[in-house]
């Protein structure tokens, strides 16, 4: 059985294509686009790499600019889709715990809101700094450690709806998160943030951007006030240093 087997994503991959559409979802469309599309167009690469392209939206984003952006996915209904969608793109089935690259292939390696959904995280972040070059960049977007840690799910709320505070709890324990939305139903993986920082700073990586990006203005309400309260995401930005 295939990772994006048992982790929900197979079965759950239609109802996320007509869940992204073309634009994203709200934390897509209205958070990080703007924030990565302009950190990945900064560095000028030549080649990128998108490690869980999905449906290929943001090779798409990239091709629009002429980056030759190549996309790998472990579910075989995403690159079919994102072959429909991008022909002339290069679209991959492959986990990003193996890539099927030759070492310093890219310039530019992007985890858009992927690496919550591996499990070997160590062998993610290898194989990410091994296909780019030394000197190159590794952009990621990933949700926050405290988001991933939530309590049955986020907010609680008052008898009338209202939301009161976003709990969370055994931040610092590693662990599978199954996540159920929309018709989707896979599985998220919670880890601390210094996970992730010990896994690219072992690796030879130095961080050069970090943020946590709010909504853009025209944001929709009251999603853009409830995001602001309890921020979903992060942005970093590493360099291969050796």
């Amino acid at each position: 059985m295939t990772n994006s087997e048992t982790s929900g994503w197979d079965a759950s991959a239609d109802a996320w294509i007509a869940d992204q559409g073309e634009h994203g979802d709200f934390g897509r469309r209205y958070v990080l686009d703007s924030v990565m599309l302009a950190r990945a167009l900064a560095l000028k690469p030549e080649t990128a790499l998108d490690l869980g392209c999905g449906e290929g939206r943001f090779c798409r984003m990239l091709a629009r600019h002429g980056v030759d952006a190549a996309g790998i996915d472990p579910t075989a209904r995403f690159i079919e889709a994102a072959r429909e969608r991008h022909p002339d793109g290069r679209y991959l089935q492959s986990a990003g715990e193996r890539l099927p690259f030759a070492d310093a292939a890219f310039d530019l390696t992007i985890s858009y809101l992927s690496l919550i959904d591996i499990a070997e995280l160590d062998r993610a972040v290898a194989e990410m700094v091994r296909v780019t070059r030394p000197g190159g960049a590794l952009l990621i977007a990933n949700l926050n450690s405290f988001n991933t840690a939530a309590v049955d799910g986020g907010w609680i709320r008052d008898e009338q709806g209202r939301k009161l505070y976003f709990p969370i709890d055994r931040y610092l324990e590693p662990r599978a998160v199954p996540l159920s939305y929309r018709g989707i139903n896979v599985t998220n993986y919670h880890r601390p943030l210094s996970t992730y920082m010990k896994h690219f700073l072992e690796a030879g990586c130095r961080l050069t951007f970090f943020d946590e990006p709010s909504p853009v203005d025209g944001a929709p309400e009251p999603k853009a006030t409830a995001y602001r309260r309890a921020p979903h995401f992060l942005v970093m930005e590493w360099r291969r240093e050796r």
